[in-house]
């Protein structure tokens, strides 16, 4: 290996929370390394067909909700408590409270309202305010977050479409290496089970109507799902005094955009490429020197056959790789900030875990197709969202110098 950095602005991982329709942390990677998928028929809105989905309960859930529960299971996973005046917070949202919105919106144009401008006249203030909507803008997850931990320290609210989570991560490391803050509170929440959404993404024709099948033939679009995922991000420093357990080391990330088209990735790939070769770079890492690559794999066809070129074209060897999304569903903002926590959950246990609904593959590549005993080093999670946004993380077991 090339070399890690390593050093007092080292980053490394002390907590983890996680909310998925597989469950918790534990119960969702047991889960994954089965073979299970959270993925059902669901109706949510009598008006729009039976669609698989991934709820984490029978009805959506509130994203507010979800922030709450995951960043109180990564203090507690991280043994701290609050307040924490001095902790930065770095948490978005690709979709934010929109379920919020369009049901203040529905709602007024059921009693008779002349439109979506009527809602901020006088006639309707009483209804704004008894459903607190400065609380429903899109930053709210990283408010909510805040308040929860008692947070002094800058807060930021990301959205990058379906890079938000690794963006969000990429945020927090900067914070900590800057020297701005020695902790920060980092992930991405997402409820996206609304008929705007679903209506949207239906109308593009991305929308699987049997099931979620990264990388396989067969696979026919993505599934959405609800999640959530918040990590504890310390500097090494601080981690070391206070003598609590690591999960493992933020090695470096690659950011990057086509701007090019609003859904479509440029076909030539080359934005994407310089996000990978950013983060290698970054990280002091070759690519053969990657383990495991979790893809962003999101089981449409363009997608996934945009990643198999990538591996194609940068790893020389046979990488091991593998998509959740047949588990966890599409959870769009939240779903690299996920990715990011079975990463570290491979790396904890040194196992790899399965791409999930996996039968025929598609393409040469070495696909994990059930839970596999591994040598985990260092692995890659990869981001790609609509508008050509482009993330890549690197993480590995964490070194002290003392270890070389």
């Amino acid at each position: 290996m090339k070399g890690q950095n390593l050093g007092l602005h080292s980053v490394v991982v002390t907590g983890i929370g996680l909310i998925s329709a597989l469950g918790g942390l534990e119960q969702s990677w047991q889960r994954l390394l089965n073979g299970e998928s959270g993925i059902r028929s669901y109706q949510p809105f009598p008006e729009l067909p039976v669609r698989p989905l991934a709820l984490i309960n029978s009805v959506p859930s509130s994203l507010t909700t979800l922030t709450q529960v995951v960043v109180a299971d990564a203090l507690a996973d991280a043994n701290l408590r609050t307040p924490m005046p001095n902790c930065g917070v770095v948490v978005g949202s690709s979709r934010g409270c929109q379920a919020s919105w369009e049901e203040l919106i529905r709602a007024a144009l059921e009693q008779g309202s002349g439109g979506v401008g009527e809602l901020f006249s006088s006639h309707h203030s009483s209804r704004l305010k008894q459903e607190t909507w400065l609380e429903t803008l899109p930053h709210q997850a990283a408010i909510a977050t805040a308040r929860q931990i008692g947070s002094m320290a800058p807060v930021l609210a990301p959205m990058a479409a379906c890079a938000t989570g690794i963006w969000a991560i990429a945020r927090g490391v900067e914070l900590i290496q800057i020297g701005q803050c020695q902790r920060v509170v980092v992930g991405a929440v997402e409820a996206p089970i609304t008929r705007l959404t679903l209506a949207g993404f239906d109308k593009m024709g991305a929308l699987a109507k049997i099931g979620a099948y990264p990388f396989d033939q067969r696979r026919e679009g993505l599934v959405l799902g609800e999640g959530a995922a918040v990590l504890v991000l310390e500097s090494a420093e601080l981690a070391l005094s206070r003598g609590v357990p690591i999960y493992g080391q933020i090695l470096g990330m690659g950011l990057s955009c086509d701007g090019y088209h609003i859904t479509t990735p440029k076909s030539s790939g080359k934005s994407a490429i310089t996000a990978i070769q950013q983060c290698l770079a970054r990280s002091h890492l070759s690519s053969t020197e990657i383990d495991y690559i979790h893809a962003h794999g999101t089981g449409t066809r363009l997608n996934d056959e945009n990643e198999a070129q990538l591996m194609d074209d940068l790893f020389t060897h046979r990488v091991a790789v593998s998509s959740t999304k047949g588990a966890t569903g599409h959870t769009l903002g939240a779903s690299g900030a996920i990715g990011v926590a079975f990463c570290l959950m491979a790396l904890k246990h040194q196992i790899l875990p399965p791409c999930v609904g996996l039968g025929k593959p598609a393409f040469d590549l070495d696909l994990v197709t059930q839970a596999r005993r591994h040598k985990v080093r260092q692995v890659l999670c990869w981001s790609f969202g609509f508008g050509g946004q482009n993330a890549i993380l690197a993480l590995g077991k964490y070194r002290s110098t003392k270890a070389g």
